[in-house]
């Protein structure tokens, strides 16, 4: 699927919101590089925004109906210009496997808190497990569309992408 032609989730069908390849951006439209967000088909887009509200602390910055009846919103934890897009359709392929979202956490406890509030309310949850460096602490929360979070302490994601910014003679992978 290429940028313009997308759902309801991932801008106009006529493309009309998207930059030309080389020339300048539509009047007032602000330009954004970079990782910006990823999508999720979810059949409730209720239960879902309940469900990101309640393990991964993400919020709707932005709601709408398309215009093809798909209900669409955007949810961030507002610690980065990221966002995840929730489809309300179908759920034709869950991220299952290795497939996953990863949130941080701020503490071993934390994470504890999250997988005893999962299980008590009927969650799948594998783990926790204790992977140490750079993976850290972590357990994986199956959502109500099958889709897998990761609540993690103690990961290196953060150290990892400054070290190789800073250092790109000594690359990590």
């Amino acid at each position: 699927m290429t940028v313009g032609e997308g759902p309801a989730g991932d801008g106009a069908a006529d493309g009309s919101t998207d930059p030309a390849p080389d020339g300048p951006a539509p009047s007032g439209a602000r330009i954004d590089l970079g990782f910006t967000h990823v999508a999720l088909q979810v059949a409730d887009l209720d239960r879902a925004l309940d469900f990101y509200a309640r393990f991964a602390a993400m919020t709707p910055v932005h709601r709408r109906t398309g215009s093809d009846g798909v209900r669409v919103a955007w949810i961030t934890d507002h610690t980065r210009p990221f966002v995840v897009v929730l489809l309300e359709t179908a759920v034709s392929h869950p991220l299952g496997g290795w497939a996953h979202l990863g949130v941080g956490m701020a503490s071993r406890d934390e994470v504890d808190r999250a997988v005893a509030a999962a299980r008590t309310e009927g969650v799948v949850v594998h783990g926790p497990f204790d992977s140490g460096p750079p993976v850290g602490y972590y357990a994986v929360l199956v959502d109500p569309d099958g889709h897998q979070l990761e609540l993690a302490f103690g990961q290196e994601v953060a150290f990892t992408v400054h070290h190789e910014d800073h250092d790109p003679a000594h690359p990590t992978g």
